[in-house]
């Protein structure tokens, strides 16, 4: 039996090291606006999500919300989420950036990502990926009426 010490010692030292999944940390604000809706959207958190985009109105969080349950497509993870990120413009409120970003389901590239220009906007105090652009790449842009 490991005294009491020792056991601490591993149990801290597991705890320090032990860093979580959603801990994706980028450098760049937008970047990291960006990569935090993509894990929310892979962690099926759409209401979440939806607080987290711009350009929300004409849509309802609930409506949102069943409209990226019913995707065939979701962002892939870890380290494919989110590459070749670069800022092409910014103004003060306004961001255009390029990315490649990696999908799992339902969809026509070989290594199934899709490189594409966001606009992202900063609203209360922080940046906002467009509702728009996250539906688009769900592969949901048509408005359904029930």
């Amino acid at each position: 039996m490991l005294p009491i010490r020792c056991r601490a010692l591993i149990f801290c030292c597991l705890l320090l090291c032990a860093v979580p999944a959603w801990a994706d940390q980028r450098s760049d604000p937008r970047e990291q606006a960006l990569a935090d809706a993509l894990d929310l959207w892979r962690e099926g958190r759409f209401e979440q999500l939806y607080d987290s985009l711009s350009h929300r109105s004409g849509m309802t969080r609930e409506r949102f919300a069943q409209t990226m349950r019913d995707a065939a497509r979701r962002p892939a993870c870890c380290f494919t989420k989110l590459r070749d990120f670069r800022l092409i413009e910014e103004r003060k409120t306004t961001a255009k950036v390029f990315a490649r970003v990696g999908m799992e389901g339902n969809y026509g590239s070989s290594d199934g990502s899709q490189s594409r220009e966001f606009t992202l906007d900063h609203e209360e105090n922080r940046w906002k990926p467009r509702l728009s652009e996250i539906r688009a790449l769900s592969g949901q842009t048509k408005n359904k009426r029930n």
